[in-house]
């Protein structure tokens, strides 16, 4: 297994660390000069420039021609070597894997969308999603050399810091991340998918300049990444954001974690599931009836083609899942005031017809001196939020030793 990590021939702490601030710092802000790097990280220009030579001696850093200012010498930019480095990013859902590499830059070089892949909590769906992250890093060439970590996106309970899934793949004593590293022979870790989407969009989407964000994660399940000052919120144990299972409704639908009258038991796409085949049974007309012969294998793709197709069935279901979802949202908003809460997931795909009903809850239920502070949009990189977050997440960890 290939290990932590760049700096193995450096003995001095202190200058591994300011390494690795460095590269933070552009990872962070981007290509930039050692004189404004000098200022960030409040140490002296000659200081800056040794360790620059030197991640530059190691491929990490390289030159990116001189800055145009006016006036006066044009000082030189640096910035993060793209090839120096790659990390892939797994995202699963109940039916499909996406699979990405991205550079040390943040962009992605190759991506697989869609693989066919129906989830089951055994050990041979383990095996068999192991088999495809092996097949996607077979076919990156030369570039497998240099895949330093690896982040598997995984709904539920997950704790990062332990590599344990307590809601998937919750097999034996070993955690599912190091049961994985080891059959790939790659650095493994896991985050939870929400808090993964979250982080994708902070870095790579919607969010422009907030710092303080919630998004809304409308998948099968229901769940909130958090933003807060820049960084994701992980709770004691990784476990923050099971908004899905605040106890919310006097019904006695029985939620996949045991308890009755979740909230994702009526506003999530496996409620929106349930509802339709619902009326479907009573004799209400749909479009998903000739589009899908057989209502047992009926899928949340199949509910959100017919709705872009303007079924009225599908639409009136969503809305009103909608604004039931938004009336709590309001009550996050009423709680962390948010510069920006971001809707994503499958669900989002609806987009006006969840949009609408959402932002229209959400204005009756919170207060009106908290939710003018609060923007609500919709996913900027929408199914991609989540391949592109596990990826981000994988570069993070790059210093972790």
């Amino acid at each position: 297994m290939v290990k932590n990590l760049f700096f193995r021939s450096d003995k001095s702490p202190k200058n591994v660390q300011i390494k690795k601030d460095i590269l933070t710092h552009f990872i962070s802000n981007g290509n930039d000069t050692i004189s404004e790097v000098s200022k960030v990280l409040d140490l002296s220009v000659p200081t800056i420039t040794k360790f620059i030579t030197e991640l530059i001696d190691q491929d990490l850093i390289k030159e990116f021609g001189k800055a145009h200012t006016p006036g006066g010498r044009h000082p030189i930019v640096y910035g993060l070597s793209p090839e120096s480095a790659y990390f892939v990013g797994v995202d699963m859902t109940r039916h499909h894997l996406n699979i990405a590499l991205m550079d040390f830059t943040g962009n992605i070089v190759e991506n697989q969308m869609g693989i066919s892949y129906t989830y089951d909590n055994t050990p041979e769906s383990l095996d068999i999603l192991s088999d495809h992250i092996q097949n996607f890093i077979e076919k990156t060439g030369e570039r497998k050399q240099k895949i330093f970590n690896i982040n598997l996106n995984i709904s539920g309970r997950v704790n990062p810091e332990s590599g344990y899934s307590y809601s998937s793949f919750y097999f034996n004593e070993r955690p599912v991340s190091e049961v994985i590293s080891k059959k790939l022979n790659f650095n493994v870790g896991i985050d939870n998918d929400t808090r993964a989407m979250a982080y994708g969009e902070y870095m790579k989407g919607a969010i422009e300049g907030a710092q303080n964000i919630i998004f809304v994660n409308i998948s099968w399940g229901l769940g909130i990444g958090i933003i807060i000052d820049g960084k994701p919120y992980y709770g004691k144990s990784g476990f923050s954001g099971e908004f899905g299972h605040f106890p919310t409704f006097d019904n006695e639908i029985l939620c996949h974690c045991g308890k009755k009258g979740c909230l994702e038991t009526e506003a999530s796409g496996l409620a929106i599931h349930r509802m339709i085949l619902e009326r479907i049974s009573n004799g209400e007309s749909t479009i998903l009836t000739d589009q899908v012969k057989d209502m047992s294998k009926l899928t949340l793709t199949d509910i959100m083609k017919a709705t872009a197709l303007e079924d009225p069935l599908c639409i009136e279901i969503i809305e009103d899942v909608g604004y039931k979802l938004g009336k709590y949202i309001a009550g996050l908003i009423n709680i962390f005031n948010p510069e920006l809460v971001v809707i994503g997931g499958q669900v989002a795909e609806a987009e006006g017809f969840i949009m609408l009903p959402i932002k229209s809850s959400v204005k009756k239920h919170s207060l009106s001196l908290v939710n003018k502070d609060s923007e609500i949009v919709a996913s900027k990189l929408k199914n991609k939020a989540g391949v592109i977050g596990a990826c981000m997440i994988a570069r993070s960890r790059l210093f972790i030793e």
